[in-house]
């Protein structure tokens, strides 16, 4: 791989390691491009926390953290700033207002829960009900044309097992609106190496037909998630099967 933009750090209370030793893992396996993406903080009302995450008042050392690696490994690998972001539409512009503040340079789309989260469904949990599948739909459909993403991370996320015809239709449409935007969409590396539901070979046959761009991301949580061949092997095996159209470097969206 050249390009990694989908990188935690120990903030979002679920991964592990140091910021330095992802960026020195990834240097010695031959990245050239490593985008330090953690979950992002949203300005919830207070008393609420989602417990997958960093605080608010964690951002600012966050920032701090990797641009002082982006300057300190500038010979050697080229390091961005971005957040992974839902696309809570009660408190997007909150936030970004908040990213703008620390310089963050892009934002990268995965819709962990549906509406603005608090009491709401959680993406990954299994469902046969088609006015969930249709609401992840409809809302990263929205969130893409926005315009403020760079591309969509594990797009295949949501967990529908009823009737397929309804998946198919639902999920075309999703990827034609990818398609119309541009917007890459992300075969997830992480889903690969620990079994989850996703990748969806399902999903990524209709993003083939649809012609929709795809790119690698490894969500690294932990430094050897960037010495696991087995799992690029799988990934460039799904991308030949489903005839996807795969690209390396992706150009940022909008400033946030």
């Amino acid at each position: 791989m050249k390009a990694n933009y989908h990188t935690h750090t120990w903030r979002c209370m679920h991964a592990s390691g140091t910021e330095k030793e992802y960026v020195e893992r990834a240097i010695k396996n031959g990245l050239k491009i490593l985008g330090f993406s953690d979950h992002t903080p949203y300005p919830f009302p207070e008393g609420y926390s989602s417990g997958m995450r960093m605080r608010v008042d964690q951002l600012e050392d966050y920032a701090n953290t990797v641009l002082s690696l982006k300057e300190k490994y500038q010979k050697d690998i080229e390091i961005h700033l971005g957040l992974e972001v839902e696309y809570y539409p009660a408190y997007f512009e909150k936030l970004q207002r908040l990213a703008a503040t620390y310089s963050v340079e892009y934002f990268l789309l995965a819709q962990h829960c549906m509406g603005n989260e608090i009491g709401e469904v959680w993406s990954g949990a299994e469902t046969k009900d088609p006015q969930v599948l249709k609401r992840y739909c409809d809302q990263t459909g929205e969130a893409m044309e926005s315009g403020y993403f760079t591309y969509f991370a594990h797009p295949d996320l949501i967990r529908f097992t009823g009737d397929m015809n309804v998946y198919e239709a639902e999920m075309r449409k999703l990827c034609q609106r990818a398609k119309a935007c541009n917007m890459p969409l992300e075969i997830n590396f992480l889903g690969l190496y620990e079994g989850r539901h996703y990748p969806n070979e399902r999903f990524w046959k209709i993003a083939g037909e649809e012609g929709c761009q795809v790119i690698f991301g490894i969500d690294a949580h932990e430094p050897d998630a960037f010495s696991r061949p087995q799992v690029y092997e799988a990934a460039e095996a799904l991308v030949r099967k489903c005839g996807l159209s795969l690209i390396e470097t992706v150009e940022f969206a909008k400033p946030v």
